[in-house]
């Protein structure tokens, strides 16, 4: 089948996650051939490297042999097990166990999904299960952050507080409360980590307080903000909104979709400032995307209290035909022990300082107000005025510019429609490897000055 006619029949018949589907028309698929490695070929011959590991997700990166013989050697076996009936397989068991050694502290038992949204709402259903049946009934209310992610569910895109999620699907539903982001580079606290920190504290307790103690259920959060623009708060800002939960008497769930599995240095990001939440939910670098499936980690108080005050006898009524899957689980174990045995978990944390300092030096384009990292998580925030930070108007549309000369430069990387660039590289790269994305980037950047759009609205900073 050729390129032209696979991309008619995309335009007539694939509706794309998180596309406008009449601009998707217009514009029509991009089809991606192969990948190995750090790299990735498109249906043209056109080589890039993915400077985003997929969507956050290709961990170890593309081609591993290991991971497909494993795949396939459990189709052939078992190809499907369900978890209803008290059935099982011994790829579902071996990973609960595995997830439950790596997680932090007391998260000893895991619900599977098929990815980090349905993991979410998985949360969001056991939590309220979990208050109801331990007699208060009253704790309802949910706070997350603005510019969190977490998720696209019916439910858990409310806990998202991102716009493109809420406008015309009727959300925030009732119960579903936000604070401000803790955001250094334009926090009204300024950007003192110690100020930043106490101001999410005092906001997170103010708003327990407006919504009364006795109605807040939980506090949801990512350790670094993903999707909102690579928001990467002070160190001690987990370990301190955690505390504060706790004092507050309100469940702590930390998403970890994004950051786990290696992708900010150590397994998980939590553990960088030893907190152990109620719940962690995860994903993406569980499989390195090679199959589909996401898990919620879920702390002793929380799962003891639902199993010994359920109903006596009858089912706790959350279940999905996939989850346990023992193709994806399969997977996930040779993706584990891939970080491990094959080296990849340290070459991300060798690689990410490399990284981090790589990233440092595109600080002085005319372009860039910040450059934010954590590992192999970054954010380059393109501002008109380096002074005042002042964005570029939307009519600039400089996203769908940068990603376009991105692509034609050979990387790939996130544009967010405020202007922000996302890096996510896999966790295989080598030194020189990131000395690509970032040469390519600074191109992609140097590129953008050339648009009358931007010269238009760009106002430089003399040197002194």
């Amino acid at each position: 089948m050729t390129v032209n006619s696979l991309e008619a029949l995309d335009r007539m018949h694939w509706v794309h996650p998180v596309a406008n589907w009449a601009g998707h028309e217009k514009r029509g698929v991009t089809i991606l051939k192969s990948a190995r490695g750090a790299f990735i070929t498109d249906a043209d011959g056109h080589e890039l490297i993915d400077g985003f590991a997929g969507l956050w997700c290709v961990n170890v990166g593309y081609g591993h042999d290991s991971i497909v013989e494993v795949a396939a050697a459990q189709m052939r076996e078992l190809p499907y097990a369900t978890g209803y009936f008290g059935f099982g397989s011994e790829p579902a068991i071996r990973l609960a166990t595995k997830l439950a050694e790596i997680t932090p502290g007391d998260l000893n038992h895991i619900y599977f999904s098929l990815g980090g949204s349905d993991a979410v709402d998985s949360a969001l259903r056991l939590i309220r299960y979990y208050y109801n049946v331990t007699g208060r009934p009253a704790k309802k209310q949910i706070i997350s952050l603005e510019r969190g992610y977490h998720g696209s569910s019916s439910t858990g895109a409310g806990v998202t507080a991102l716009p493109a999620f809420h406008a015309n699907f009727d959300l925030p539903a009732e119960g579903q409360h936000y604070i401000a982001s803790p955001y250094p580079y334009r926090n009204p606290a300024g950007s003192d980590d110690a100020a930043v920190i106490a101001a999410s504290v005092a906001t997170l307790r103010a708003k327990v307080e407006e919504l009364g103690a006795d109605t807040v259920a939980a506090f949801f959060c990512e350790p670094v903000q993903g999707s909102g623009g690579v928001v990467v708060p002070p160190k001690g800002w987990l370990k301190a909104m955690r505390d504060a939960a706790a004092e507050l008497d309100i469940l702590f769930v930390a998403d970890e979709v994004i950051t786990g599995f290696g992708r900010t240095g150590p397994m998980f990001a939590c553990e960088a400032e030893g907190v152990v939440p109620d719940m962690m939910s995860m994903a993406k670098g569980l499989t390195s995307g090679y199959a589909p499936l996401g898990a919620l980690a879920i702390g002793e108080k929380v799962y003891r209290a639902i199993a010994d005050n359920a109903p006596a006898g009858g089912p706790i009524g959350h279940g999905y035909t996939y989850s346990g899957h023992p193709v994806s689980a399969a997977v996930a174990l040779e993706v584990l022990r891939l970080y491990d045995e094959g080296g990849i978990l340290a070459n991300g944390q060798r690689v990410g300082a490399y990284f981090e300092e790589r990233l440092a030096t595109l600080a002085d384009h005319p372009l860039v107000g910040e450059v934010r990292a954590r590992g192999l998580l970054a954010g380059v925030e393109i501002v008109a005025d380096k002074v005042t930070k002042e964005k570029f108007s939307r009519a600039a549309k400089l996203s769908d510019h940068l990603f376009a000369r991105g692509y034609a430069n050979g990387v790939i990387f996130r544009a967010f429609a405020d202007d922000i660039i996302g890096l996510a590289p896999p966790l295989c790269c080598s030194e020189s490897e990131i000395d690509l994305i970032i040469a390519r980037l600074r191109q992609t950047l140097d590129d953008m000055l050339a648009l009358p759009e931007v010269k238009a609205e760009l106002k430089l900073v003399e040197l002194a």
